[in-house]
């Protein structure tokens, strides 16, 4: 079974939507991603962790609010921010990343 650390580690951009089931915000999130994922296709990963279910994972990358978006190439934290994100910000911050 493929880890945490192993999609993050990997070449392939990916963004990690660190979230909480019972959290607003959290829930406005997910069809952004799903437009974001449209929108990019396999240029990124996009993959969403549950902060009440992976705590240690969640504390490791120091998530005290939700949701917190997080993309990684090789292990490496590219960029952070808490919050609801539109789609065109979100895309717009992804770009660089992706050439």
């Amino acid at each position: 079974m493929e880890t945490f650390k192993d999609v993050i580690s990997g070449n392939q951009l990916v963004l990690v939507d660190f979230f909480a089931t019972w959290c607003q915000p959290c829930k406005m999130m997910h069809p952004i991603l799903e437009q974001v994922k449209a929108a990019l296709g396999d240029k990124i990963r996009i993959i969403k962790l549950d902060v009440d279910k992976q705590g240690m994972t969640a504390s490791q990358y120091g998530i005290q609010s939700v949701p917190t978006l997080m993309l990684f190439r090789q292990g490496e934290v590219l960029w952070r921010t808490s919050g609801v994100m539109q789609k065109t910000a979100l895309l717009a911050t992804i770009d660089p990343f992706l050439k």
